[in-house]
């Protein structure tokens, strides 16, 4: 009897064991990102775009994604001959959605910082950006020392959020995970500013009366590109390439005229912004 009972609990702790390695045992497939002929074979590419950010990522009245980086993943999908699905990000998910290969690639105004370097691999640029601040005419504010003791709007994980908490820690950060949370603060009058790209608050800026842009350019002037998961060189390598590629055409002066000039007017300069064959002017 002491026999048997030696054996039952020697095979159920075996049996523990294995379950219990089983379990700890990481799911590649769930992490390990997918190259170039993965995604061609399967016939569709996930791209993580801003699904409030308009007019670089947003979703119109019909449902349909829209904007300047969601041009650049519909020619992505085409070049690669497979279909596009377009996932909506927050500033703060970008990384942790390539790190857990919820998505192939991200396009969502993604601002290139050594910080994120170290999570994900970016590519060659395609847009040039700055900070910039954007206010009620009513109480402009012109200058970054007059937010000092005020409220100031951004978004967690932005390059804004950073900036300010380090730089200016006696302004008081209000901070949302959507930008179209933030912009509603702003409009409600529960913060003095807002503060994230200048090329996004000119756009915002431009389509709110009462509101401009009294601080155009903060900061350091940052490029934007493309991001995958890290060590993912196969597409990267694609990427890279195909951006290249494109500004023998100049493709994303085309993507500007089609995106954002209808909104900027003559209240910018595709040059400024614009970015051809990751080659920054």
């Amino acid at each position: 009897m002491k026999k048997c009972l030696l054996c039952l609990v020697t095979l159920l702790l075996t049996l523990g064991v294995f379950t219990a390695c089983q379990t700890s045992s990481p799911d590649d497939s769930q992490s390990k990102a997918r190259t170039v002929e993965e995604i061609k074979q399967s016939g569709k590419i996930v791209i993580g775009v801003f699904s409030d950010k308009k007019p670089f990522g947003y979703v119109d009245s019909n449902g349909d994604y829209q904007g300047y980086d969601v041009y650049f993943g519909n020619r992505i999908a085409k070049d690669l001959g497979v279909e596009v699905e377009y996932v909506p990000v927050e500033a703060a998910s970008r990384v942790e959605y390539l790190v857990s290969n919820k998505v192939d690639i991200i396009l969502a105004n993604f601002t290139v910082t050594e910080e994120r370097k170290e999570k994900v691999d970016f590519t060659l640029p395609y847009m040039k950006v700055a900070l910039g601040v954007v206010s009620p005419d009513k109480a402009l504010i012109t200058d970054v020392e007059d937010l000092k003791g005020k409220t100031l709007i951004v978004c967690k994980g932005t390059t804004a959020e950073t900036f300010f908490t380090e730089n200016y820690p006696e302004v008081n950060l209000l901070k949302f995970d959507q930008y179209s949370e933030a912009y509603n603060a702003l409009l409600d009058g529960r913060g003095d500013a807002l503060s994230t790209d200048n090329t996004e608050v000119l756009a915002w800026a431009i389509e709110n009366e009462g509101f401009s842009v009294g601080i155009e350019s903060l900061g350091n002037i940052d490029t934007i590109a493309a991001a995958v998961q890290k060590g993912n060189q196969d597409l990267l390598d694609w990427l890279n390439n195909e951006i290249v590629e494109l500004g023998k055409e100049n493709f994303f002066h085309a993507d500007y005229e089609e995106t954002l000039a209808p909104v900027y007017g003559e209240a910018a300069d595709a040059d400024n912004i614009v970015v051809e064959s990751g080659v920054v002017q």
